[in-house]
């Protein structure tokens, strides 16, 4: 495995998810990652792979790509179910009593704010959100 980089294509199951977190954290410790950027990738890399696996109705296949480019990570995650932006997805009422709050929201919102950027975009019959974080 190249240390800066990492490429791991999976079922889009949800039992995959803890081989893809040990890949994860191959990878952070071969790109010296700090702990803190190691534990943001994956908590991001996590609530993106595991979207697909629980929402991605018709996708046969999860890829997840992450590489370090100096103090920065760049993260891929794509796959071929049907057109899915997560980022469209309105912030969750932070504000509002938990009993209150609508189900779901908070992974994409962990991931605006555990990000320097985020986007999404269909390509080639693929879904693709590629994710720009801190490496320090």
């Amino acid at each position: 495995m190249d240390a800066a980089a990492l490429r791991h294509e999976m079922p889009p199951e949800v039992d995959g998810l803890p081989a893809l977190l040990d890949r994860l954290e191959a990878f952070s410790e071969a790109a010296g990652l700090s702990p803190g950027a190691a534990q943001r990738l994956s908590i991001v890399a996590e609530e993106l792979a595991a979207n697909v696996a629980m929402h991605g109705r018709g996708a046969s296949r999860l890829l997840v790509e992450a590489r370090r480019e100096g103090d920065s990570v760049h993260l891929l995650i794509e796959d071929d179910g049907p057109a899915f932006d997560p980022l469209s997805a309105a912030a969750p009422d932070l504000d509002a009593a938990v009993e209150e709050r609508e189900i779901g929201g908070l992974g994409v919102h962990f991931v605006r704010r555990m990000t320097r950027e985020a986007a999404y975009e269909r390509r080639d019959g693929t879904n693709r959100l590629t994710a720009l974080l801190d490496a320090g």
